[in-house]
């Protein structure tokens, strides 16, 4: 199991290194620079590119950058707040877009199992159509139309949650946008746990438990669940890095100051820096969670991770 995950760690990393040179690499030929300003004067803008060391080779500006980086200094932002430290810009941010996102994958995991396993347990039942309903409604409807429907009503008619995102009460504030980025989740999740559960429950192996007296409880957790997991994982993943970043149209009507914004904002005013540094965030979010779901798989099923080793590992 060390090797495995040595391996895949390694991996993980060399992709990570790939991203940055492919990133810092295209930005050099979007069309424009950070200094568009028409009030800028050739000179000035001469004057510019030496301070931010913009005029070296690219070879010299990709290694200064990655050393930096590694110190922990991701430079700073050319126009969105000049000169200002790229770490002090996401220091407010990033929290704010982790904790929407975290609690917006607890609650769609959460709530998507309990609704994908009651449809597959009660297949044919008035839960299972209630169940495929909700996925219907949840996969079809647009995350920012269900955050105006509750902003609306929870916000504006009962004025139980404030309409929008205030650092007084952070943990109020995230409550509505967390259920509107929660319900794709909810929906892909209950559907894919009941399609699996269901292939799982009419199998040989679960006719085999049922015969030597497993029942209940005990046989959805230990047989039926194990088995539908590795699948259901699989959707989840990237689920979960687009909940943790952000979704800018949810963020724009709960005036969240988030890094979905941010990114936007930053690639309008080529502003290199902030653009590389969030892009770089989202790569590393979705190679950790691979990598963790890459274990998972292993752990949940050893035959995965014996297939992947080799026969000489």
């Amino acid at each position: 199991m060390r090797r495995y995950v040595l391996k895949r760690l390694l991996i993980s990393i060399g992709t990570l290194f790939v991203v940055i040179l492919l990133l810092f690499t295209l930005l050099q030929f979007m069309p424009g620079s950070p200094f568009n300003d028409e009030k800028l004067s050739a000179d000035q803008k001469v004057v510019l590119f030496e301070k931010y060391g913009l005029d070296k080779p690219v070879v010299v500006q990709f290694y200064k950058y990655v050393v930096n980086m590694l110190q922990g200094d991701f430079g700073v932002s050319y126009t969105i707040s000049k000169n200002t430290p790229i770490s002090q810009l996401l220091k407010t941010r990033v929290p704010i877009s982790l904790r929407i996102g975290g609690q917006a994958v607890l609650l769609g995991a959460l709530i998507g199992l309990i609704l994908g396993i009651i449809a597959a347990i009660w297949h044919g039942t008035v839960w299972d159509t209630i169940a495929t309903i909700v996925s219907v409604i949840g996969v079809s409807v647009p995350s920012y139309v269900f955050a105006l429907a509750l902003a609306y009503t929870f916000g504006y008619e009962l004025n139980w949650f404030p309409l929008l995102y205030t650092m007084k009460a952070p943990f109020q504030s995230s409550v509505l946008p967390s259920i509107s980025l929660s319900m794709f989740t909810i929906a892909s999740i209950a559907r894919f746990t009941r399609s699996e559960m269901l292939e799982v429950l009419g199998s040989d192996y679960i006719l085999l438990a049922e015969s030597k007296g497993v029942y209940g409880p005990k046989l959805i957790v230990r047989h039926v669940l194990r088995n539908a997991l590795i699948p259901i994982i699989t959707v989840l993943a990237p689920l979960i890095v687009g909940l943790m970043t952000g979704s800018l149209v949810v963020e724009k009507i709960f005036s969240i100051p988030g890094i979905g914004s941010l990114l936007v904002t930053a690639i309008q005013s080529n502003d290199y820096n902030v653009v590389i540094v969030l892009s770089f965030i989202y790569s590393a979010m979705y190679i950790g969670i691979m990598l963790v779901v890459d274990i998972l798989y292993g752990v949940i099923d050893p035959r995965i991770r014996l297939s992947k080793e080799g026969p000489n590992d």
